[in-house]
């Protein structure tokens, strides 16, 4: 008889899967509490469950801070750059969840589900963020877009966001399998899944940075990791999903999902394939600059305001490129400082479209902002200070984070590129500006000129009976719009700490 060999068992850190662990562990509980009957648990349970979870995430992303560790058998990284990052998926995923708080799309897809989908979603980006393995960016990638293809088709009685999710998803499964072939070509042109392996093969010297399988990987890659990240013209996607989805989960997924994408570009591009700079890095910057007049230009002519932020977030995704083009620890720093000001800037605008969806039968359309700084001050600053941000305006946090980005640009040697950026901020202002005019140099609509419209795509309030009622019971929207338009401004008058943050991250990922 042949004795049995003894299998050592594989050393788990706990301690650095903890993040992950309670944001999994959260999406299990609050899909149970959903099953529940009462309605207060449904309803308020569960939200707030789905919260604390998150704020659990970001209590053990704080308290693992500083180690530097691989996990699941080098599958993972436990760096600065994962846990800086884990912390923005959170805050969005927290900001998502008060925004989803007495919306239709919870009652529709159930509670627990629609927070459960929400949470493994997060828990997908952490993963692909964390990832230093071609198989675990694949896995990762995908734990983040199925639940997102759901979401986006939650308000199932709104044909519109049917559509919203089927499209995503086609789209969505056509960039995950260029993305696959093209780390399947990695994978074949240097032998090895690991990112420092890979690292390895191309810096060893030989003719294998210019392999044409490793160059067709590089470009597959590029196309793949574009689709997500709404880079042009792999954009097409994104103002459609953007106005047909709910509202709470369009703003998730404009910085969210931007931000996780990102993060693997920045591993990478930065860790695996620094070797092979000096052939994607052209390439790559001319698709920056693209992409920043194609999303300044396609939003000028837009009167949806989520269709708008849409075009704005492809530009910004081209702002985003520039700091990865450039190859260096400056430019990595540039790219995360501006991925968080990214998502305040953003939370706070689409704070204020979600109340006034409630509040007006003019759905996401620019009008229903007319008047609004007579009538809705503390929705009115919050979204001029979000407009000026991401127009890049001083004393604000957009224009410290694209200072950033230009100077890393000018110090990798692509000044050119940094001009770009400035001109596409000038061509910005036109449509912020315009969000900004209508609510301070427009004159309120009267009741009686709404009530002949179209009602928006969302009700006054689930459960609500009349407009005082809706306005009362959105004080948790408008604490968000408030809270995230003055963080826009303390982060550009005071970003000493978010540059800190930052910094560490880059010296965690040993780039010179």
């Amino acid at each position: 008889m042949i004795p049995f060999a003894k299998v050592a068992a594989p050393d788990v850190d706990f301690a650095g899967l903890a993040p992950l662990i309670a944001v999994f562990g959260g999406a299990l509980i609050v899909l149970m509490l959903g099953l529940l009957r009462s309605r207060a648990a449904r309803e308020t349970g569960v939200p707030a469950l789905s919260v604390l979870s998150l704020v659990i995430a970001i209590g053990l992303s704080i308290w693992q801070w500083g180690e530097r560790t691989d996990l699941v058998a080098g599958a993972l990284r436990l760096d600065e750059l994962t846990l800086s990052l884990t912390i923005i998926f959170c805050v969005a995923g927290i900001a998502s969840i008060l925004l989803s708080w007495r919306h239709v799309a919870p009652r529709e897809a159930a509670h627990g589900e629609y927070y459960a989908l929400l949470l493994t979603s997060i828990a997908g980006m952490i993963v692909l963020v964390a990832a230093q393995n071609l198989v675990s960016v694949f896995l990762g990638l995908e734990l983040l877009s199925i639940p997102l293809y759901v979401l986006c088709a939650t308000e199932m009685r709104r044909a519109s966001s049917l559509e919203s999710g089927l499209k995503y998803l086609v789209i969505g499964s056509v960039g995950s399998a260029t993305l696959l072939y093209g780390l399947a070509f990695l994978y074949g042109a240097t032998g090895a899944t690991d990112f420092k392996d890979i690292a390895e093969a191309l810096g060893s010297g030989g003719d294998l940075v210019s392999d044409p399988l490793l160059l067709a990987g590089i470009a597959l890659s590029i196309v793949g990791l574009g689709f997500k990240a709404s880079v042009a013209p792999f954009h097409q996607w994104t103002p459609d999903v953007y106005e047909g989805a709910p509202t709470p989960i369009t703003a998730f997924m404009a910085v969210a999902t931007k931000a996780a994408a990102f993060g693997i570009v920045l591993r990478l591009f930065d860790v695996a394939l620094i070797d092979a700079a000096v052939d994607w890095g052209p390439p790559l910057a001319a698709l920056a600059a693209f992409t920043i007049v194609v999303g300044n230009v396609g939003a000028l002519g837009q009167s949806s305001l989520k269709r708008l932020l849409a075009y704005s977030s492809v530009a910004q995704a081209g702002y985003m490129l520039a700091g990865v083009v450039v190859a260096s620890r400056l430019g990595l720093q540039a790219t995360l400082f501006y991925i968080a000001v990214y998502l305040v800037m953003n939370l706070a605008a689409f704070a204020v479209i979600v109340a006034r969806e409630r509040e007006t039968p003019l759905g996401d359309d620019i009008a229903s902002l007319d008047g609004l700084g007579a009538t809705r001050p503390a929705l009115a600053w919050p979204m001029t200070i979000a407009m000026l941000a991401l127009a890049g305006f001083p004393a604000t946090a957009g224009f410290i984070g694209k200072f950033y980005l230009i100077d890393a640009a000018v110090d990798g040697d692509y000044a050119w590129l940094g001009i770009v950026i400035v001109v596409g901020s000038m061509i910005s202002l036109a449509y912020y500006l315009k969000v900004v005019a209508a609510i301070w140099m427009r004159p309120a609509a009267e009741s009686t000129d709404l009530a002949v419209l179209t009602p928006g795509p969302e009700p006054l309030l689930a459960g609500g009976s009349d407009e005082a009622t809706g306005l009362r019971a959105q004080g948790e929207v408008v604490a968000v719009a408030v809270f995230f338009g003055v963080l826009t401004v303390v982060l550009g008058v005071v970003p000493s700490p978010l540059f800190d943050v930052v910094r560490d991250a880059g010296a965690a990922l040993g780039l010179l």
